[in-house]
């Protein structure tokens, strides 16, 4: 039995050794493979990389691989613009990639019109999608001319192989796009939807967290017949004491209260002038509905600062808790627990 098979096709030397298991294509090692498994292969990189990132994986793939064919038949075969129609259609119709023409040349702008049909892609395509379009083909060819003529070229593609087109068209050009250009594009937008989709989060959450604060935030407490208590908590800026005012100013009228007690423990022994100022007008604001605003819960820091800074609270009773509060007020009406 021979073991050793040598066969040229279209100027292409194949060679078999099946002692070592080598396969040579123009002395190269070559690996063949069913589409059916090539269809596998793709369909992984898929299932793990997602639809864009496969997209570029294949670009990249087909590029750099058909630049170390480009460089390598450069120097093997003397490619140049004389002969390279004749050897990209031999060589890849005899590695199985399917018809494959140069049909135009531009020598003044360097560009090329390649007319690929029946490719191993677009027949992987074809065995059950046939709406996808080929990446890896065309960007090999792109890679392969860039080696050849050690500049850099990229694709656009004219036109598809599919039922009303019996080839697929794609126009080759000097190009400073770049696979490397194409990753980093694909990575600051994969950066750039990962913060917008953090953004979205956040304010998702922030609104959630504003509405919680709006229901949590100084709630009436009734009390007693004719005593409501409003306990306040954190620090109130603009927001916080208009939804204050609105809220308070609002239900009064319906529990009928004659004493408002403004609960300051929450304040936690500190009040800034903003907060100062949405008690002062709520303060006057419930008088001209004929209630009387008391202040409790004032520490002894908190008495130090209204005395030296926030003189505008001094007009209010302040008292040291609620309970002193609710006693003052029952007082002043005449009434008190038993």
């Amino acid at each position: 039995m021979d073991t050793k098979k040598e066969l040229t096709v279209g100027g292409v030397e194949l060679k078999w050794d099946l002692e070592t298991g080598d396969v040579l294509f123009e002395n190269g090692d070559v690996v063949f493979f069913w589409i059916s498994a090539m269809k596998t292969f793709f369909d992984t990189i898929k299932e793990i990389s997602g639809v864009e990132a496969t997209k570029l994986v294949f670009e990249t793939t087909g590029f750099r691989q058909g630049l170390i064919v480009g460089e390598g038949f450069r120097d093997i075969k003397n490619i140049d613009t004389t002969n390279v129609v004749e050897w990209l259609s031999n060589t890849y119709a005899t590695a199985g990639w399917g018809k494959v023409e140069i049909k135009e040349i531009d020598l003044e702008n360097d560009t090329f019109s390649l007319y690929i049909q029946d490719d191993w892609e677009y027949k992987m395509n074809q065995l059950d999608d046939k709406n996808t379009k080929g990446i890896f083909v065309p960007s090999h060819y792109a890679g392969v001319l860039s080696g050849l003529f050690q500049k850099n070229y990229w694709y656009s593609i004219v036109q598809y192989q599919d039922e009303n087109h019996p080839h697929s068209i794609v126009k080759y050009f000097p190009s400073e796009v770049s696979i490397q250009h194409n990753i980093h594009e694909l990575s600051r937008r994969q950066e750039a939807e990962k913060i917008a989709q953090l953004e979205e989060l956040v304010n998702d959450k922030t609104k959630a967290l504003q509405e919680l604060v709006k229901e949590l935030s100084s709630p009436i407490i009734p009390v007693l017949e004719d005593i409501i208590v409003v306990p306040m908590i954190g620090v109130y800026d603009r927001e916080r004491t208009e939804d204050l005012l609105d809220n308070i100013l609002i239900q009064l009228p319906k529990y009928q209260a004659k004493y408002l007690l403004l609960d300051l423990t929450g304040l936690n022994g500190s009040m800034c002038k903003h907060t100062a100022m949405a008690i002062d007008k709520l303060g006057s604001a419930a008088r001209l509905l004929g209630t009387e605003v008391i202040l409790v819960g004032i520490s002894a820091e908190l008495a130090l600062t209204i005395t030296k800074t926030l003189t505008n609270l001094k007009e209010y009773e302040c008292l040291q808790s609620l309970q002193h509060g609710i006693y003052y007020a029952l007082g002043k009406s005449g009434r008190r627990i038993v």
